[in-house]
């Protein structure tokens, strides 16, 4: 069963694929799910609290300098990146809201699965995650209000509102259920299986939203079609370049290179396709780019993890392969 689970878990950007391409032959398989894209997003966040536990807090501050450089890299490229991609592509006004409100959003659970298909650092991804998801509370509304607030009106009190209902909430509550679970007769049996199924769940959410804002904003996303796709590909290619790019520069060890790259590249869509849903409905277009974000950070992520897993390691001139390890 749990093998099952980890491959299901695995092949996320596959299911999302699938997902997409299904919802846009047949959009009415999908629509009904439009009320429950935020009760949706926070199943996902009380699923990524249930797998935390206090001794992730405990390495958090064992190494807070590499933490914070990640989350760092995370609230600066992206924010960035969104709102010059927005202003080369000259896109119109809910675009360019929906893109940068993608771009603040924190990293997504699926960039754990990357990392470990990478050869990254899969608990450095973990943590990034998390303290990236609690940051997010407060900057996602601060920087989506400056960022974007002089494109369309942005009400940031009502998004950290949302924040604080949809985000936070679930994570405490999860986190709390799984120090409870700690004094159970049997805690590895029980946090095994959710450690198995947790993620399965997440990814079936997750699809689940992003197909039904495909099948929602099928027409709009056929009329804007060519600066949409392409403006959201940069976004994302800027993410995982200039990720490992700074990493590159702070001469950090391969595999957090790989590790921040894939944090700062891939987004939680389902958390700005949710936000844009519920706060910008009047702008038709607005969940749009959180969308296809979803497809294009999976796709690219999976190239990448593919590339540095290539059997071929490039040997460094420490005599170790790519990925840290010693040559024989």
């Amino acid at each position: 069963m749990r093998v099952v689970c980890s491959w299901f878990s695995a092949a996320f950007p596959l299911w999302v694929v699938i997902g997409c391409a299904w919802a846009w032959l047949q959009p009415a398989a999908w629509t009904w799910f439009a009320p429950w894209i935020a009760p949706g997003l926070g199943l996902i966040m009380l699923g990524m609290g249930l797998t935390l536990r206090l001794a992730d807090f405990a390495a958090v501050a064992r190494q807070p300098g590499t933490v914070a450089v990640g989350v760092a890299a995370q609230f600066v490229i992206m924010p960035a990146g969104g709102w010059l991609v927005a202003r080369l592509f000259a896109l119109e006004p809910a675009l360019a809201l929906g893109l940068i409100l993608v771009a603040c959003c924190p990293g997504g659970t699926a960039s754990n699965v990357i990392c470990y298909l990478a050869r990254a650092n899969v608990a450095l991804s973990v943590l990034m995650t998390m303290c990236s998801t609690f940051a997010a509370i407060a900057l996602t509304p601060l920087l989506t209000k400056w960022l974007a607030g002089k494109v369309l009106p942005v009400d940031a009190w009502a998004l950290f509102k949302t924040m604080l209902v949809i985000v936070l909430l679930p994570l405490v509550a999860g986190i709390a259920i799984n120090n409870g679970v700690g004094r159970m007769r049997d805690p590895q049996r029980v946090r095994r299986w959710v450690d198995a199924i947790g993620p399965v769940l997440s990814v079936l959410l997750i699809v689940l939203i992003v197909g039904c804002i495909v099948a929602l904003k099928k027409d709009l996303i056929a009329a804007a079609a060519a600066p949409l796709f392409v403006s959201v590909f940069v976004l994302h290619a800027l993410g995982f370049g200039v990720g490992y790019g700074v990493m590159w520069l702070c001469r950090r060890e391969v595999a957090m290179r790989r590790t921040v790259s894939i944090e700062v590249g891939m987004q939680n869509s389902g958390l700005g396709a949710a936000l844009a849903t519920r706060h910008f409905a009047e702008f038709a277009l607005a969940p749009v780019p959180a969308a296809i974000s979803a497809v294009y950070h999976c796709l690219i992520g999976s190239v990448l993890a593919a590339f540095w897993s290539r059997p071929a390691a490039v040997e460094t001139g420490d005599g170790k392969t790519e990925d840290g390890r010693q040559q024989a």
